[in-house]
């Protein structure tokens, strides 16, 4: 199926291929990379900052360096928020993730919030689960396919795990954002970087590959 970001010319593909440096047309992409952040332990980020303006143009080439960024960071993801601050009360991002990528199962309970996603390149196999921890639906979405996205309320455990390189999922969420109740991770799902969770990410693969039989 076409992507909704399909490619830029042979520049931008060999550029992929052979893993070009970051920083090309935004070197504050490639700075930030491997910024510290506050309050972590890795000295890679788990967010970007936003590009600056009243009105963002979203091209190819923003992507191509955030997916660049995704690849060096040790969580295999990156997000580049396109909200300014963390009080907005709607959250839009692009999150760009690569297949070894573990998103721990969680869900936004107190305080409530939705969220929705669509998948602009590549493809996702994405999760709900019930609260003992067995999986509810496993949904192929596909950009350019005719599963594409989803919209979900909150309360309901949730992941996700990309099945192509450098997929893109443009991301909305409410606000404000707060790490101390942002989400709650599920108790019977391990936590990231450790060798569970990655029994446990190969067991959301094989799960998905027993409800898509051929499924890349």
């Amino acid at each position: 199926m076409p992507s909704l970001l399909p490619e830029d010319g042979r520049e931008s593909k060999t550029a992929r291929q052979a893993g070009a440096p970051l920083g090309g047309r935004y070197p504050w992409l490639a700075a930030q990379a491997c910024a510290p952040l506050r309050g972590m332990t890795s000295s890679f980020r788990r967010a970007l900052d936003a590009p600056a303006g009243e009105l963002v143009l979203l091209s190819r080439a923003l992507v191509e360096e955030a997916a660049g960024a995704s690849r060096a960071s040790p969580r295999q993801r990156i997000i580049l928020p396109l909200h300014k601050t963390d009080a907005e009360g709607l959250h839009r991002m692009l999150n760009v993730i690569q297949p070894d990528s573990y998103v721990r199962p969680h869900r936004h309970l107190e305080p409530p919030k939705s969220e929705s996603w669509v998948v602009l390149r590549g493809a996702v196999a994405f999760f709900t689960f019930e609260d003992e921890g067995s999986v509810r639906d496993c949904l192929r979405l596909e950009a350019g396919g005719e599963h594409f996205g989803v919209d979900l309320g909150p309360g309901l455990f949730h992941g996700l795990v990309a099945l192509a390189p450098d997929t893109v999922l443009f991301e909305a969420k409410m606000g404000p954002y707060s790490p101390a109740n942002d989400k709650s991770f599920a108790p019977w799902a391990p936590a990231e970087q450790t060798p569970e969770a990655t029994t446990y990410l190969h067991g959301l693969r094989e799960e998905y590959r027993r409800r898509y039989p051929g499924g890349s």
